[in-house]
């Protein structure tokens, strides 16, 4: 028997009881749900329905379809909301290949941005089947679910024009394994925390300057990470271990640190940090934050005093990759199902073994290297690359009594 189909949608002032009303008036005739959407915003409700039916129109109680198009029709009046009615055939949508989540994010989010986008994905032949906000503030997060393009094509694509819009732009394939993700390693300085470690120990020392001037080199990737620690470490030689509790007490989390750790946290994720910094001031963060693994150099420290050397293996750009592979396995927890984040050059490797790899405001060529990009100075953005809306985020510290202060 053929299939025909009627989408009914309505639209107008939000208020409690629009949906109960119209599904009661649909029992009356012998119809089923196809399928249903329905956002409301800033107050004003667009509630969409899909129904099929067999033969060539539904009758019940109310008779034709013309008896269902004008009990819909008095509902909606009464309810004093627009609606709008369309046949068809086929109600399975057929399901376009190359399903992809596009992630936007803007301070401010300016609309030439959202059109530059939407062009890109239009040229591609690709097509924007649904679009959702995850965040208003302190950044506009927009979600976009795509279908019919390359990842690897549109995501070169968006790359160019999130660079002329100055937005952050995320492709990621649709699937459970979005949602899988289990192990997030993230890098210490100037990621989870603002600044480098070991210049504000050199500032103790009287040489921020000169380890400041390393550290550049090292983190565009000029100098081997190793040999430019060994350079700046020993330019502390004969500083206090006192020094340790001071630089710990300057040390400034990230905003939105505390609340990437705990909402992951609370979704069991299992949490690491790989540093090229130093375990004395590390350990400080595991303690605090609740941090599941972690590897750092440690400074070697000779009666009270630094001698200038680290002890042990050098954490550096390949340790962090192994690290990352050793807190998986610790984990139990594939190397696709983590995710690495990192800003410098002896990022790289641990971003491109993880299954999504982040540039946290980072060197231009972490940012190429990466599959994402985040450059607005908030870690908890990050969850809205997960899929993770603000909303639900605040709805949970509520729930726990979580203060702003504690975010």
């Amino acid at each position: 028997m053929n299939q025909r189909t009627l989408l009914i949608t309505l639209t107008g002032p939000d208020r409690p009881g629009v949906t109960s009303r119209l599904f009661s008036v649909l029992s009356n005739f012998p119809v089923v749900v196809a399928d249903v959407e329905q956002v409301v915003i800033r107050g004003r409700l667009t509630l969409g329905v899909l129904v099929s039916y067999a033969g060539e129109a539904p009758t019940g109680t109310g008779g034709t379809l013309g008896a269902l198009w004008t009990a819909v029709e008095r509902t909606a009046e009464d309810l004093g909301l627009q609606v709008e009615l369309s046949t068809g055939s086929d109600p399975k949508e057929r399901r376009r290949r190359g399903r992809l989540h596009v992630t936007v994010l803007g301070a401010p989010l300016q609309p030439a941005a959202m059109a530059g986008i939407a062009g890109r994905i239009a040229a591609a032949g690709a097509n924007i089947d649904r679009i959702e906000r995850l965040s208003n503030y302190p950044v506009t997060c927009i979600e976009l679910a795509v279908s019919g393009a390359d990842p690897d094509t549109l995501r070169a694509e968006l790359a160019v024009e999130a660079h002329t819009q100055q937005v952050d732009v995320a492709v990621q394939r649709t699937g459970l394994h979005r949602r899988a993700k289990r192990l997030i390693v993230m890098d210490v300085d100037s990621t989870l925390i603002q600044g480098e470690v070991i210049e504000l120990l050199a500032a103790h020392a009287g040489c921020l300057e000169e380890v400041a001037r390393v550290t550049e080199e090292a983190m565009r990737g000029e100098l081997d990470f190793a040999e430019s620690l060994r350079r700046r470490v020993a330019l502390l030689e004969g500083l206090s271990e006192e020094v340790f509790e001071k630089v710990r007490e300057e040390v400034v989390l990230t905003p939105g640190a505390r609340t990437l750790v705990r909402t992951l946290k609370r979704l069991d994720y299992r949490f690491a940090i790989v540093s090229g910094g130093f375990t004395q001031l590390t350990d400080a963060l595991v303690k605090d934050l609740g941090i599941d693994y972690s590897a750092a150099n440690t400074l070697e420290v000779s009666g009270g005093l630094l001698t200038g050397r680290v002890i042990g293996e050098i954490v550096d750009r390949p340790g962090k990759a192994r690290a990352l592979e050793r807190f998986a396995l610790e984990a139990g927890i594939p190397i696709s199902q983590t995710v690495a984040i990192g800003d410098g050059a002896n990022d790289l490797d641990m971003i491109a073994k993880a299954g999504l790899g982040i540039a946290f405001n980072a060197k231009p060529v972490v940012r190429r290297a990466a599959d994402a990009a985040v450059n607005v100075p908030y870690l908890d953005s990050i969850l809205y690359l997960l899929g993770i809306p603000r909303a639900e985020v605040e709805d949970a510290d509520a729930e726990d009594g979580v203060t702003v202060a504690e975010r």
